[in-house]
C-alpha cells in the first residue's frame, strides 16, 4: 500500500516544490504551458513558469521536489457523501430484486454483525480510506449509522480511523440515522434511535449530524425528523447538518426540501459559532432525485426560496441511477436519468451541485469504485455533457463544490492553485489536460495533503521480455 504510515509523516512539510506540471487554466495558452508550484507551511507560496534549467527565485534547501512528468495538477478530491461502515459488504447481501426495500433488509441483516466484529468494521474502513487517498482524496464526510441495531460500534471505529488517518485525510464524521426516529405511524414521540443519535452528537470528534427523513412511516413524521435533527445541531456545538432527502421519482410526493428550508430559517440563527475551526455552517442535501421532476418555474422558485441559506446539493449518480426509476423499467426508454443533472443545474440556474460516491460494494450500490473522478466520466455520458464548461463543472463537483458541501474552510476558488491556497492536490500522471482528467482519468496519481506527499499510485508495467503482438 502506498499510503505512508502517519508515524512517518510530520504535520507539515517545510517546503514542497511541484515541477514540470500542467495546470487547469481556462485559457488554452496557459493550459498548454508547464509550471512549478512552490508550497510552504501547508500553503501555496508561489506559482511560476517551469524552467528545465532549474533556475528558481528561492532556495531548495529542505525542500521536497516532485517532478510531475508533465502531468496535470488539480485540487485534491473530496468525498462529500460516503458511508464508512457499510462499505464492502456485498458478499453478505443476497440480491434477488435489487430494489430499495430489499437493500434495506439485506443491509440490516449485515449490520447485525457490526457490533460483534469491530475488527471487520476497522478493516473495511481502512480499505476505503486507503483506496480513497490513493485516488487523490484528502477529505471526506463519512456517514456512520447510529441506531438500536448497531449502537455506537460504527462510531467507535470511525473515531479510531479519524485519528489514524489524520495526516493523510480529514475524516469528517457525520452521525447518521438511516433508520426511522419514529418506529410506527402512531408514535407521537421519537423512539430509541433518536435517543442514541442525541447521545452520539455529544461524542468528541463528531462534526455533523444527519438523517434520512424519507424512511419515516408518514410525511408528518418525516417533517418531525427534520426538525429534530436541526434541534440536535442547535443544542450542540455542531454547525453541519446533512439530510438524505427526497429520494424518489414520484411526482405525487411532497418535496421535503421546503421543510428543510423552513426549519433552517427557524434554527440557523441559533447555531453556535464555536464549532471545529476547520468547518463552518452548512446544510447538505444528498440524493434529492425528486427534484429531477421540477419544471423550470419550480427550479427558479426553489432557488429563490433557498436565498442566502448555506445549502448545497450532492448528487450520488452511482446509487441514484442503480436504485431509481425501477417502476418504469418496461417503458420504451427504460428508467429515466434519476440523478441531479450537475452541469445543467449549474448552467441554467446557477445552482452548484457536488457529486459523491455514497456507497461502495453494497446492496444500495453494488457497482463502482471509490474514485470520485470516475463519477465525472460517468456523468459525461449520463448528463450528455462534454463541453469545456461541462468539464470544468464536473471537475469542481468532486473537488471544490464537494469541499464546500461539507463546510470545509479554505476551499480554493479555482481549479488552478493560487497563492495562499491550501496545498492539497492530486497530480494525474500521463495526461496533460482537464478534458482527459474527466473523460479518461489515469490510474497513476500522486496525492498531496498539507504540502506532504501522502500517496503514490503507479501502474505496474509488463516486463520488457514480453513480445507485444
Amino acid at each position: 500500500m502506498s499510503l505512508k504510515s502517519p508515524s512517518k509523516m510530520t504535520s507539515a512539510a517545510d517546503s514542497l516544490l511541484i515541477t514540470n506540471v500542467h495546470l487547469a487554466h481556462s485559457d488554452p495558452t496557459l493550459a498548454g504551458k508547464l509550471w512549478s508550484v512552490h508550497c510552504r507551511e501547508g500553503r501555496v507560496a508561489s506559482v511560476i513558469p517551469y524552467s528545465e534549467k532549474g533556475s528558481l527565485p528561492f532556495s531548495l534547501t529542505g525542500t521536497e521536489v516532485v517532478d510531475a512528468g508533465s502531468g496535470i495538477l488539480l485540487p485534491s478530491l473530496c468525498h462529500s457523501h460516503i458511508h464508512l461502515d457499510k462499505c464492502f459488504i456485498l458478499d453478505r447481501c443476497d440480491l434477488v430484486s435489487g430494489d430499495f426495500n430489499e437493500a434495506m433488509d439485506v443491509t440490516g441483516a449485515a449490520k447485525a454483525s457490526f457490533s460483534l466484529d469491530k475488527e471487520d468494521l476497522l478493516r473495511r474502513g481502512q480499505r476505503l480510506v486507503r483506496e480513497s487517498v490513493d485516488c487523490g482524496v484528502t477529505s471526506m464526510r463519512a456517514h456512520v449509522e447510529i441506531d438500536a441495531l448497531v449502537g455506537f460500534s460504527g462510531l467507535d471505529v470511525a473515531l479510531h480511523l479519524k485519528e489514524e488517518a489524520q495526516l493523510a485525510c480529514h475524516i469528517q464524521i457525520a452521525v447518521f440515522a438511516q433508520e426511522a426516529l419514529f418506529p410506527t405511524a402512531g408514535d407521537i414521540d421519537p423512539g430509541p434511535n433518536f435517543r442514541l443519535l442525541a447521545e452520539a452528537v455529544r461524542r468528541h470528534g463528531v462534526e455533523a449530524v444527519g438523517s434520512a427523513p424519507y424512511i419515516e412511516p408518514t410525511i408528518e413524521h418525516a417533517k418531525k425528523n427534520i426538525a429534530l435533527v436541526f434541534e440536535l445541531a442547535s443544542h450542540s456545538s455542531l454547525t453541519l447538518v446533512d439530510f438524505h432527502l427526497d429520494y424518489n421519482l414520484d411526482p405525487n410526493s411532497e418535496p421535503l426540501i421546503y421543510e428543510v428550508i423552513t426549519q433552517a430559517r427557524n434554527h440557523c440563527h441559533s447555531w453556535k459559532s464555536e464549532g471545529p475551526e476547520l468547518f463552518r455552517r452548512r446544510i447538505t442535501i444528498g440524493h434529492a432525485t425528486r427534484l429531477q421532476l421540477f419544471s423550470p418555474d419550480e427550479w427558479w422558485h426553489l432557488r429563490d426560496a433557498i436565498g442566502d441559506l448555506p445549502i448545497t446539493f450532492v448528487g450520488l449518480p452511482n446509487s441514484d441511477m442503480y436504485m431509481q426509476g425501477r417502476s418504469q423499467a418496461n417503458q420504451p426508454l427504460g428508467p429515466p436519468r434519476g440523478t441531479l443533472r450537475v452541469p445543467y443545474l449549474s448552467d441554467m440556474y446557477d445552482i452548484p451541485v457536488a457529486m459523491s460516491v455514497n456507497n461502495v460494494e453494497n446492496a444500495f450500490t453494488p457497482q463502482g469504485s471509490v474514485d470520485p473522478l470516475a463519477l465525472c466520466t460517468f456523468g459525461a455520458a449520463v448528463f450528455q455533457a462534454a463541453t469545456k464548461t461541462d468539464i470544468q463543472t464536473l471537475t469542481k463537483s468532486v473537488t471544490i463544490t464537494s469541499k464546500i458541501a461539507i463546510g470545509q474552510a479554505n476551499v480554493p476558488l479555482d481549479l488552478c492553485p493560487q497563492r495562499g491556497d491550501s496545498a492539497d492536490f492530486v497530480i494525474l500522471h500521463g495526461i496533460q489536460t482537464l478534458r482527459q482528467a474527466v473523460l479518461n482519468p489515469p490510474y497513476d496519481r500522486t496525492t498531496i495533503r498539507n504540502a506532504i506527499v501522502v500517496a503514490r499510485r503507479r501502474t505496474r508495467r509488463w516486463i520488457d521480455e514480453i513480445n507485444y503482438i
